[in-house]
């Protein structure tokens, strides 16, 4: 069974799966619907994505408005700092974050469930990352928060990272708080 373990933003789950090593290689599963779901991550997945990054990218902070994706997020090759932020007004930890270490050779997943703002920061020479997404991308349903917004404080592994002239002027949480979405308790 893979382990699933809230973080301190108890709706982002950190998943280790249950890797089989041999003299051959390894085997795991990389997602199953029952086992994830009895873990807490109870999600329908409808799309999958793949990027690929130079070392020093950062990618995000990135949500939507109205219909929020969940993702599942994993490097398959490289290292990743990847972070989930709690965007959702009325939450008991709304503009808190958490971070965690993804790397290819520790297969380790984070959820980040809808209604979080997600990015990512690469820490190796390239790395690729594979996600699954709870809902299909609409680019006009896009939001996005400055990736060093000091009301956040998200703690990078870098100072001065390479970012997309779309997030290079990306506003902060303060100022896009009509477009966020609801707490749901």
């Amino acid at each position: 069974m893979p382990k699933l373990t809230p973080t301190r933003l108890p709706e982002v789950i950190l998943v280790e799966p249950d890797v089989h090593r041999d003299d051959r290689g390894f085997f795991l599963e990389v997602y199953h619907a029952g086992k994830y779901g009895a873990g807490g991550v109870e999600e329908t997945f409808v799309q999958d994505n793949h990027s690929r990054s130079a070392g020093g990218i950062l990618r995000g902070l990135h949500g939507q408005r109205e219909r929020p994706q969940g993702k599942l997020v994993r490097a398959i090759e490289g290292e990743i700092f990847d972070v989930a932020v709690d965007v959702r007004v009325g939450s008991p930890n709304f503009g808190k974050w958490v971070g965690a270490t993804l790397r290819g050779d520790n297969f380790h997943q984070l959820y980040v469930p809808p209604g979080f703002l997600h990015g990512f920061c690469v820490v190796s020479d390239r790395a690729d990352v594979e996600y699954k997404c709870t809902d299909f991308y609409d680019p006009a349903d896009e939001i996005g928060v400055r990736w060093d917004d000091p009301e956040i404080g998200i703690e990078w592994p870098m100072r001065d990272p390479q970012l997309s002239g779309k997030d290079a002027v990306l506003p902060a949480l303060s100022e896009i708080g009509d477009l966020l979405p609801r707490y749901k308790g």
